[in-house]
């Protein structure tokens, strides 16, 4: 007696099933991971370009307390301007020799001063350094305050005098710059606080 050969796939369908699913747990596996990876990938990515932003957005410096002008009386018009700069909270230090001081005025072309401007600091110089701790640099750090003098008669090309408006942007190596815009008053004194 021969036997007729009848095609029986019960045996198979559960061991097919079984290997689909496996295959399709392994690919989900992999898609997953490669999922994630990317994910944190773009996180990390995203928060560098979160805290670069807010670093460079940020000013290192801010201006602490008010503008103090030295007045020529006989002219009629201001010879200089102190101003005290110190870090702004969570600020990093500032290299005041590599920090950019730029004067602008009505009249007066807008004028890039540097410390090694002039080597006798007649442009703008530090003449104090507050808290310094003896490291005697011309670096701001850490509750620090440096008197900056800015010799505005070297520097306009006219005369500030009374009303005049004139402008002090700060602009440290890194970070955005800081912008002090104050108006002559309107009588010329020997000494005068710019507010």
């Amino acid at each position: 007696m021969w036997s007729k050969f009848v095609k029986n796939e019960n045996g198979f369908t559960g061991l097919e099933a079984a290997i689909v699913l496996v295959a399709f747990v392994v690919v989900a596996a992999v898609f997953s991971y490669v999922m994630l990876g990317a994910g944190f990938y773009t996180t990390q990515k995203s928060q560098e370009v979160v805290h670069t932003g807010v670093q460079q957005a940020s000013s290192s410096v801010e201006l602490s307390g008010d503008l103090i002008a030295k007045g020529d009386i006989t002219n009629n018009k201001i010879d200089n301007v102190t101003l005290f700069l110190q870090l702004t909270s969570g600020g990093s230090s500032v290299d005041m020799n590599k920090t950019l001081i730029v004067f602008s005025a009505p009249g007066t072309a807008p004028t890039d001063l540097t410390i090694s401007d002039a080597a006798d600091g007649t442009h703008f110089s530090v003449t104090e350094r507050y808290n310094d701790d003896g490291n005697d640099n011309y670096i701001i750090n850490r509750f620090e305050k440096f008197e900056v003098m800015v010799n505005v008669g070297q520097v306009a090309t006219t005369a500030i005098g009374p009303n005049d408006e004139f402008q002090l942007e700060i602009k440290p190596p890194q970070g955005a710059s800081y912008t002090i815009h104050r108006t002559a008053p309107a009588s010329i004194n020997a000494i005068m606080t710019l507010v």
